[in-house]
């Protein structure tokens, strides 16, 4: 076997071993912070109906997570869960691995990792955005029993067969548009700041290489990403949990649409609906990540991220 064949073997094995250990760090975060996922999502879900009622108060991050353990109990918390770590399956390790590759092929440069970066989360959107959609609207269910109106979806083969009969098959990717902008901001922000700021701490000699860099960069990323991309995310939620009215209306009929409505009837501030919820989650969902993912490459022999 010549030279070739075994550099070629060998990345092979490396891309594996890195989609392999993505995909297991993406669990284990995702089950930790899933249920400040759920508050944020029905924090945004608030007031985003406006064919069938007015507008009302939004509650609190606490009111909601009262009403989920009301509903459901401590299992409430972890509606959707399923969906969402089999999203994560597809999701992490494409955007991980093709940042490394697209940030290598753009240059060694601030800009270049950004741009990397937004690319890498749009295409492992796109693929994910079925698993994305049966989150939400599994996670959204949940605030339905609340009200003691009946659950749309069994599980997770229930929602992707109603969801197929009833919307299409295009019907998986309701909202991809929206989701797809978010995920390239989140992912501009989130690693390409996590890049930046994990190379800052290390050639200022802040510290090593080591937990509270990969600890602080996460921090630094999750605040970034946040900014950047709850707006988008706000959207993408709302346009992903809307279905058809019986009269085949909607209440959004684009992106655009569904930002213009939530201005006009609840104002700018509105785009930052579960900021701070959002916030909560991607940090320790970073932190979680980030830190296994950095030990398991060193325990695997691959290079630091």
């Amino acid at each position: 076997m010549g030279a070739g064949s075994l550099n070629a073997a060998q990345e092979e094995r490396r891309t594996f071993t890195k989609i392999t250990l993505t995909s297991l760090s993406a669990a284990v975060a995702e089950t930790a912070t899933f249920p400040i996922d759920i508050i944020k999502t029905r924090l945004q879900l608030q007031r985003g109906d406006y064919l069938r009622r007015p507008p009302t108060a939004a509650g609190s991050a606490l009111r909601v997570a009262v009403d989920i353990w009301r509903a459901g109990g401590a299992f409430g918390f972890y509606d959707g869960l399923a969906p969402a770590v089999l999203r994560h399956l597809f999701y992490t390790p494409i955007r991980i691995v093709s940042y490394e590759n697209l940030r290598n092929l753009a240059g060694d440069s601030a800009s270049g990792r950004a741009f990397a970066g937004g690319v890498a989360g749009a295409l492992a959107q796109v693929l994910a955005s079925p698993a994305d959609l049966i989150k939400v609207r599994m996670q959204a269910d949940g605030h339905l029993v609340s009200q003691g109106l009946p659950s749309r979806y069994t599980g997770i083969i229930d929602a992707f067969n109603k969801i197929i009969r009833s919307e299409g098959v295009l019907g998986l990717w309701r909202g991809v548009f929206p989701n797809t902008q978010r995920a390239f901001l989140v992912n501009m922000g989130e690693l390409s700041c996590y890049d930046q700021a994990k190379r800052f701490i290390i050639n200022h000699e802040i510290c090593e290489d080591n937990v509270l860099a990969h600890t602080m960069a996460s921090v630094a990323s999750g605040l970034c990403a946040t900014t950047l991309s709850c707006p988008a995310d706000v959207v993408k939620t709302r346009m992903m949990n809307q279905a058809s009215c019986a009269k085949g209306k909607i209440m959004y009929r684009t992106s655009y649409d569904c930002l213009a409505k939530t201005v006009k009837f609840e104002g700018v501030t509105a785009l930052w609906k579960g900021f701070f919820p959002t916030w909560a989650r991607l940090g320790p969902w970073q932190f979680v990540f980030w830190v296994s993912y950095e030990r398991f490459r060193q325990a695997s022999g691959l290079s630091s991220f």
